[in-house]
């Protein structure tokens, strides 16, 4: 692996949420690469450690920190810890969040309801608004939040995920005006179908079990219906979201702020 010794984003200062996962460990490499030293946050320990190891290929300095966001305590805490060790934060990635189960609303569970919008609403707010107290001191700062097309287009049998979703666009409409008189951008990025992997394989399972006339029950065509439904007849992969938030947090995007970009194939 080659090393950065100089880069874009040298001397920045990234906070990445959801780190060990597969959208997040990305970014975190991304963002290394480019020269920024990474503080990575998950509450999967284990799956952590390997994050850090990997990112620290790029020659960044790297720190773990298990967190979990929907403590604001434990947020609250952990943020304290960052700027103590790093003596600031410029950029936030608020990227941890959380599926749920798949079902027609009439039977959709009420604990996965609650626990989908605790991690991906309430967690990311307690991310936010920690970090942003952070940045106003500073008076600069930019945060990109991880939404969702299932926060553009509400989805079926995905209540709780696209409420959710829906919830982190307006809650970046809101922090974007909030946080403009102090030098801080917030902006969102919403994904669409993403694969090959896990993440892929899992939506395709779980729309196929659901059993609605949305989608086959077979896997296989549940998947080329999705793809089908993609203007460029394709679905999305991974190493093509780091770029746009590395933009977003970016000087390139000095003027935008309160912006939610579809990476999406064209799904509007």
């Amino acid at each position: 692996m080659t090393t950065h010794t100089s880069g874009q984003f040298s001397g920045k200062i990234a906070v990445i949420t959801g780190a060990a996962g597969t959208i997040g460990l990305a970014v975190a490499e991304h963002l290394a690469s480019l020269g920024a030293d990474i503080a990575l946050l998950d509450l999967q320990k284990d799956k952590l450690e390997d994050a850090a190891t990997k990112v620290r290929q790029y020659g960044s300095t790297v720190r773990p920190y298990v967190c979990d966001v929907t403590d604001a305590q434990c947020v609250n805490s952990t943020t304290e810890q960052v700027v103590s060790d790093f003596g600031k934060i410029d950029f936030l990635f608020n990227n941890a969040g959380f599926q749920g189960a798949f079902a027609p609303i009439q039977d959709y569970p009420e604990e996965d309801f609650n626990r989908v919008i605790q991690i991906n609403v309430c967690g990311a707010f307690h991310v936010l608004q920690a970090v942003a107290r952070q940045m106003v001191a500073q008076k600069s700062g930019a945060i990109v939040n991880t939404a969702s097309m299932a926060g553009v287009q509400g989805p079926p049998n995905m209540a709780a995920y696209g409420a959710s979703k829906f919830a982190i666009v307006g809650l970046t409409q809101t922090a974007s005006k909030d946080l403009a008189p102090h030098n801080i951008r917030v902006n969102a990025i919403s994904p669409a179908f993403m694969g090959p992997g896990p993440m892929w394989d899992m939506q395709v399972e779980k729309q196929a079990k659901a059993k609605t006339q949305y989608f086959s029950t077979d896997p296989e065509t549940v998947a080329k219906q999705m793809i089908g439904s993609v203007p460029m007849r394709r679905y999305g992969n991974i190493s093509e979201i780091p770029g746009v938030v590395s933009f977003l947090l970016s000087d390139a995007a000095s003027y935008m702020t309160g912006v939610n970009l579809p990476i999406a194939g064209g799904i509007l």
